[in-house]
């Protein structure tokens, strides 16, 4: 006669395994903990760039190199040089940069005014020629990090564009300055002014 083993999973005992499993599996859940509140953060106050256009007082003298046919897939440059003089107005939130530049067309004699709002933190930069005596749509914007980017609307051979100018490489007697276009909605620019000024 075969002896009988008996099994320790008989089904009597089932019911009880299973408790054990849940138990188990259960005290292996973790619940999260509740995290202090965060301190509520203080926003930094916004940067005073009154100051940002003062590397600009006094005489300079420019390379400049312009693109002959911008938003036409023009790779032909056109070689310049020019002087100009900044002053400061209205205590150093203002200035004026009166500029004289040598073209192959002839002196082209130019004037920009920046102002800065206190209230907004930004310049706007009013540039006019002497051929138009007018002057034309503002740019707007601000110096990050040494670099300063300013942008405007206007209308280029009867289409909409972004033009946005940049300052950068700013040193005690030197700086670069360039203006670029783009036509589709600032997803590409093409650069089509460089100047590189030096103190005179």
């Amino acid at each position: 006669m075969t002896k009988r083993i008996s099994n320790p999973m008989s089904r009597r005992s089932v019911p009880h395994a299973l408790c054990l499993a849940v138990a188990a599996s259960l005290a292996l859940v973790v619940l999260p903990t509740a995290s202090p509140a965060e301190a509520p953060r203080t926003a930094s106050p916004p940067r005073d760039g009154q100051h940002d256009f003062d590397f600009l007082f006094g005489r300079w003298k420019a390379r400049i190199r312009r693109l002959k046919s911008p938003l036409h897939g023009s790779n032909v440059w056109i070689e310049m040089s020019g002087t100009s003089e900044v002053r400061p107005i209205w205590s150093g939130k203002g200035n004026i940069d009166e500029i004289h530049n040598q073209t192959p067309d002839g002196p082209m004699e130019a004037l920009m005014v920046r102002l800065y709002s206190p209230t907004s933190r930004q310049w706007t930069l009013n540039w006019a020629i002497q051929k138009s005596g007018r002057f034309d749509v503002p740019w707007v914007g601000e110096f990050r990090g040494g670099r300063g980017e300013f942008y405007d609307q206007e209308m280029f051979e009867g289409r909409s564009i972004l033009v946005r100018y940049v300052w950068s490489e700013i040193k005690p007697r030197s700086f670069r300055f360039e203006q670029a276009f783009s036509a589709d909605g600032g997803k590409t620019w093409e650069v089509n002014w460089i100047a590189l000024s030096t103190r005179l």
